[in-house]
């Protein structure tokens, strides 16, 4: 049987007209901006409203990912579509995709099969232009940085000390480290420099964290940009960028409404990395999903060591708010891989293998209930080569830590096979719950790290090297100590080693650098290897993508 690929799915589906979706949520077209058809921009005012209570908020969230598959998008829209087929009003609220994976190794972030987010083209290339807005305005600020020191540097800003970079949206290894300003005294200072992908750039943090123009402004002219030769830091604030930068960005902040493959609405906005930043949509589009709906359907980027923790103690800190429910996403494929199976082999029943990787799963399942007290549920998102007997010993682990399981086939069946997990997240979202943070703010910046390190990670504390530290006694020093901390690590284990799978112990994790995000209002904690600006594969996915004579576009999928 030769199934359908993602693109060719979304391209067949008939889509409804965006004002009709969103007058099925009660947006008037006073306050709707329409992109075309099939996309628009809503105005954030109505939260204004306060005719309708907010709705039940699901946070979905993964296993440590592998190059298996995890299928987390696929299902937040299969379980918001599952929703909706038993009579409940569900919104998705989605990250938009990054060009730089899109033509890179990862592929788009649209959803897959048949619970998708439409159209998918549109979302995964350029959509409504909304990460183009965001590298104008880092590179406008950048500009004017350079332009201040070239034009008398009366601020005392030292060049060696400047740590705001340019951005672009696209992985190109290239640009990692340059040298600019050459060319004479009339071209500029020159000096070490470099890019970043604009996922990672602190405009797409502030972007996403941002409740109002007002707040965007302030928190962009927090943004610390370079130190004085005296060491005081520079802000945005201070080279009077503000109001340009929030121009650029004005119409980028309303969030985008789109729909799923079955017509339920969702929103897509702003897409920071979870490995790199803190991996969740804007607060404006999540609080729009739990205004507009029910049951806001949301999720955080990789697992649930990386995305939710920062949904969890840093987004939902800034916006005041808490998921009702929370669904872990697995597959007994990826579990086998972290107990050591070969990619190749992931098809042939390894019970053994299974064994092995379910501590991944069950560490995550501890961590949502036992750390930060929140119910929540397994989906299996089941292949069809996973056995009965490779899925009832996930169901058999998982109900020993009092979790319940459900399978979900919404890759192959949409909604209809999301509506068991549906059904689940209902009862749970009605469940008592006593949430509460990994860590309090009134912890010293070391003490923050290694709560996460050892109630979270489950390693045995941290490493500090003399250069992080010396940074973590400045950044106190200066004020910044009580903020959240924001650790960017590799997504592929719950330690900073990649190759440690599974649910490793005994480790320490390292922290090599730290720095300030005074704008998006977080710490960033760089530990492992971390590349802020990736690079294209050997192969890369922008080499099978094409556009027909009619402008029909392939290989995206």
């Amino acid at each position: 049987m030769a199934f359908l690929s993602d693109i060719e799915i979304a391209q067949a589906c008939k889509m409804k007209p965006i004002a009709e979706i969103a007058r099925e949520l009660g947006i008037g077209e006073e306050n709707l901006e329409p992109y075309g058809r099939y996309k628009a921009k809503v105005n954030p005012a109505i939260l204004g409203d306060g005719k309708k209570k907010n709705g039940k908020l699901i946070l979905v969230t993964a296993i440590t990912p592998t190059p298996a598959g995890e299928g987390k998008t696929t299902t937040t829209v299969g379980l918001s579509d599952g929703l909706r087929q038993i009579g409940k009003n569900s919104v998705v609220a989605l990250r938009e995709p990054s060009l730089g994976p899109v033509f890179g190794i990862k592929g788009g972030a649209a959803g897959g099969g048949y619970a998708q987010v439409v159209p998918m083209e549109d979302i995964n290339l350029h959509f409504t232009g909304d990460f183009h807005a965001i590298g104008a305005a880092n590179n406008l600020l950048a500009a004017m940085l350079d332009n201040h020191i070239q034009q008398g540097n009366s601020l005392g800003i030292d060049p060696r000390r400047i740590t705001w970079k340019r951005c672009v949206d696209m992985n190109d290894r290239q640009l990692r480290f340059v040298v600019d300003g050459l060319g004479g005294k009339a071209n500029g200072t020159p000096r070490e420099d470099g890019f970043d992908i604009t996922v990672a750039s602190e405009i797409m943090a502030v972007f996403c964290l941002a409740s109002s123009i007002t707040d965007l402004k302030e928190r962009l002219g927090r943004i610390v940009v370079a130190y004085t030769y005296a060491g005081k830091p520079v802000t945005a604030g201070d080279l009077h960028a503000v109001g340009a930068m929030a121009a650029l960005l004005k119409d980028a902040m309303q969030p985008n409404l789109v729909q799923t493959l079955e017509g339920t609405p969702a929103f897509v906005h702003g897409g920071p990395f979870a490995n790199i930043a803190h991996g969740c949509n804007s607060v404006l589009a999540t609080r729009l999903a739990m205004k507009l709906g029910d049951y806001a359907v949301t999720e955080a980027g990789f697992g649930a060591d990386l995305g939710a923790e920062k949904f969890l103690d840093i987004k939902c800190r800034a916006a005041g708010i808490k998921p009702d429910a929370v669904v872990i996403v697995a597959t007994v494929r990826a579990l086998k891989m972290h107990g050591g199976m070969p990619k190749t082999s992931l098809g042939e029943e390894n019970l053994e293998a299974l064994g092995r990787g379910l501590p991944n799963l069950l560490r995550h399942v501890s961590n949502i209930k036992n750390v930060y007290g929140l119910p929540c549920v397994v989906a299996v998102n089941r292949f069809p080569t996973d056995t009965d007997a490779e899925v009832d010993l996930v169901i058999e682990k998982c109900r020993e830590l009092g979790v319940n399981v459900r399978l979900s086939t919404v890759w192959a069946e949409g909604g209809k096979g999301g509506v068991e997990l549906a059904r689940e997240v209902v009862r749970l979202c009605e469940q008592p719950s006593d949430f509460k943070f990994s860590y309090e703010l009134d912890q010293p910046i070391g003490a923050k790290i290694e709560a996460i390190t050892k109630r979270i990670y489950g390693g045995d504390g941290i490493t500090v090297l003399p250069a992080a530290q010396k940074q973590i006694d400045e950044l106190t020093a200066l004020g910044f100590g009580n903020l959240p901390v924001c650790i960017a690590k590799t997504q592929y284990s719950f330690s900073d080693d990649p190759t440690k799978l599974g649910a490793p112990d005994g480790f320490k994790v390292t922290v090599k650098n730290v720095k300030v995000s005074a704008g998006a209002g977080f710490v960033v904690v760089l530990t492992g290897d971390i590349m802020t600006m990736p690079g294209l594969p050997k192969s890369p996915a922008a080499e099978r993508i094409d556009v027909d004579a009619d402008g029909k576009i392939t290989g995206l999928f």
